[in-house]
C-alpha cells in the first residue's frame, strides 16, 4: 500500500512506522492518522511481522492535531464524522506488541497516540504535553483516560489542567514512560527491544498483553481471575511446552508462534 504521512519499512520481523509530515512537525491529520492504523493493522495481520515500532523525527514525534483541519468545525460535523475515534484508534487495537520511539515533542494528540503503545522509549530532548484546555477544548483520544491510568490522578489533573510540557525524566519519574535514553539512540533501542520480541511466542505475548491491559479496566479481583485463565490459556501451546523444556535442558527454546 502506498501511503503518504507515513513511512512503512520492516527490519527483519520488526515492522517500523514513521511518521512523515515534516513540514508541520507530525502533526495528525486525519489522512495520516487514518494511514498509521491501516499500516499498524497491516503489520498486526503480517505472519513475518513480531513486534512493531512507531516513530517520528528527530524534532517531532508528533505535535498535536491539525488544527488547521479542525478549527472550523461545528458539533454535529465532529459528532457525524467520529472526529478522533474515527481514525485515531488503530494502534490501541494492535494485538502484537508496539514500541514508540519518541524524540522530540509528542504533544497532545501526539502524547495520545504514544500512551497507545506498549513501551515508550523516550529521548533525552523527548517532551510530552496535552495542551489541549489552552485553545478551549479537552483531549480526545484517550488523554484523559489512559494518562490517569498511566500517572494517577494527581499528575495527570496538573498536566491536562494547566497544559504544561514535562521533559523525559520527569516523564520517566512520573511512569509516563519506559526508558530514557541518549538523544539520538532511542530508535535503536526500540528497535532491539521488538527485535528481542519477536523472538518470543507470539501468542504468548499477545495473552500477557491482553493480560496486563485488563488491568486498565476492571478491578483487582476480576483482573486476577482474567490472569489466571489466560495463563490457564497458554498450557494449550506447543510454545509453552518448547520453552519450558527449553528451560530444563539449559538451552534457549526455539518458539513456532502455536
Amino acid at each position: 500500500m502506498t501511503y503518504e504521512n507515513i513511512l512503512v519499512s520492516a527490519q527483519d520481523a520488526v515492522g517500523i512506522i514513521t511518521l512523515h509530515r515534516p513540514e508541520a512537525l507530525n502533526a495528525l491529520n486525519r489522512q495520516l492518522t487514518a494511514e498509521l492504523s491501516q499500516a499498524a493493522a497491516a503489520f498486526d495481520a503480517d505472519p513475518d511481522i513480531g513486534a512493531i515500532v512507531v516513530t517520528g523525527c528527530e524534532r517531532a514525534f508528533a505535535a498535536g492535531a491539525d488544527i488547521k483541519e479542525i478549527k472550523d468545525k461545528t458539533f454535529a460535523e465532529v459528532y457525524e464524522e467520529q472526529l478522533i475515534t474515527a481514525t485515531w484508534e488503530g494502534i490501541s487495537r494492535v494485538r502484537k506488541p508496539v514500541i514508540a520511539a519518541v524524540s522530540g515533542h509528542a504533544i497532545g494528540g501526539g502524547c495520545e497516540i504514544a500512551l497507545m503503545c506498549d513501551i515508550i522509549i523516550a529521548s533525552e530532548t523527548a517532551r510530552f504535553a496535552l495542551p489541549e484546555t489552552g485553545i478551549g477544548i479537552i483531549p480526545g483520544a484517550g488523554g484523559t483516560q489512559r494518562l490517569t491510568r498511566q500517572v494517577g490522578k494527581a499528575a495527570a489533573m496538573d498536566m491536562i489542567l494547566t497544559g504544561r510540557a514535562i521533559d523525559a525524566a520527569e516523564a520517566l519519574t512520573m511512569g509516563l514512560v519506559s526508558r530514557v535514553v541518549p538523544a539520538g539512540t532511542e530508535i535503536k533501542e526500540a528497535l532491539a527491544i521488538a527485535a528481542r520480541l519477536a523472538t518470543l511466542s507470539r501468542p504468548v505475548l499477545q495473552l500477557a498483553k491482553e493480560a496486563v491491559n485488563k488491568a486498565y479496566e476492571t478491578h483487582l479481583q476480576e483482573g486476577l481471575y482474567v490472569e489466571r485463565r489466560l495463563l490457564y490459556a497458554t498450557f494449550a501451546l506447543d510454545d509453552r511446552r518448547e520453552g519450558m523444556n527449553a528451560f530444563a535442558e539449559k538451552r534457549r527454546p526455539t518458539f513456532h508462534n502455536r
